[in-house]
């Protein structure tokens, strides 16, 4: 679904006194596939360069260097642009700098009508996506009225109506409460498994990374790990070393094990619980 092959980016800018051209390389020759209906998320901590490789997923950069390719085609290709934003449509971090419209049924139809689709289909997405987000309950509200958690998944409900074959969110959660970041992700998961639709999260929470199925991590612009969460998190000194937090159980096994416990690698409370108490019995 994803491709990126040796992408590099570099902002430039221009030295108001003396003219010349600045360059600084945010992304440094990275390779990544990512398959059609898998859920990734991608870690990194601020000015990794996980943001902006999220922008390329739906051509807002373009490659200084390298390729992406969305389906099969070329970022870099203007006749492109169009149909990359229908094949992959993007969820950014502030739900605020994304909704435009009064009412939360005319957000979610503001795309739809944009790119000249009938209103008879446009009011069956726009009801279809609501409803996977579950928001059809308040289709008439106001959307300045909306707690953080349903303005997000209201903003995911107006991409859904494009579409798109994948989604990407930059960080969707990072301004939610506890609840509404769980809101937001059990509507991705969901989305995932019931549509097979492609998502990549990227975010800075652990809790979230190990609930998809592959983790990618970023670090000065390079992916430096790439597996299972549970492949990733076990490495836990490396991930330290870039200053990435590790899941609290996964600490809490490493710590057993460096204390002569036999215990394995856990990402979740469930499989330390089970962990702890098959020690517990052994020891009984």
């Amino acid at each position: 679904m994803l491709e990126t092959i040796n992408l590099r980016f570099e902002f430039r800018d221009e030295d108001l006194e003396t003219g010349e051209i600045l360059t600084d390389e945010i992304l440094h020759g990275i390779d990544l596939k990512i398959e059609k209906g898998s859920f990734v998320t991608v870690l990194g901590h601020n000015g990794s360069g996980k943001s902006t490789l999220a922008k390329h997923f739906n051509a807002i950069l373009t490659p200084s260097s390298g390729n992406v390719l969305v389906g099969g085609l070329n970022t870099r290709d203007t006749k492109n642009v169009f149909d990359i934003r229908k094949r992959c449509g993007m969820v950014f971090q502030n739900p605020d700098n994304q909704i435009v419209a009064a009412i939360v049924e005319d957000e979610v139809a503001f795309a739809p009508e944009n790119l000249g689709i009938d209103p008879k289909i446009i009011r069956e997405r726009v009801d279809a996506s609501l409803k996977a987000v579950e928001m059809y309950d308040y289709m008439h509200s106001q959307t300045s009225k909306l707690s953080g958690g349903q303005k997000q998944r209201v903003a995911i409900a107006g991409v859904l109506a494009m579409e798109p074959e994948c989604i990407v969110l930059d960080e969707p959660t990072a301004m939610l409460d506890p609840r509404g970041r769980r809101e937001v992700i059990s509507t991705i998961k969901r989305l995932n498994k019931t549509k097979n639709m492609t998502v990549v999260l990227i975010t800075h929470y652990m809790d979230e990374a190990v609930q998809s199925d592959r983790t990618v991590v970023i670090d000065d612009g390079k992916v430096v790990l790439d597996g299972t969460p549970k492949e990733v998190f076990s490495h836990i000194e490396t991930l330290d070393k870039i200053g990435l937090d590790i899941p609290q159980v996964t600490r809490l096994m490493y710590k057993l094990r460096q204390d002569g416990f036999d215990v394995p690698e856990c990402i979740t409370v469930d499989e330390a619980k089970q962990a702890i108490l098959n020690i517990l019995g052994k020891r009984k």
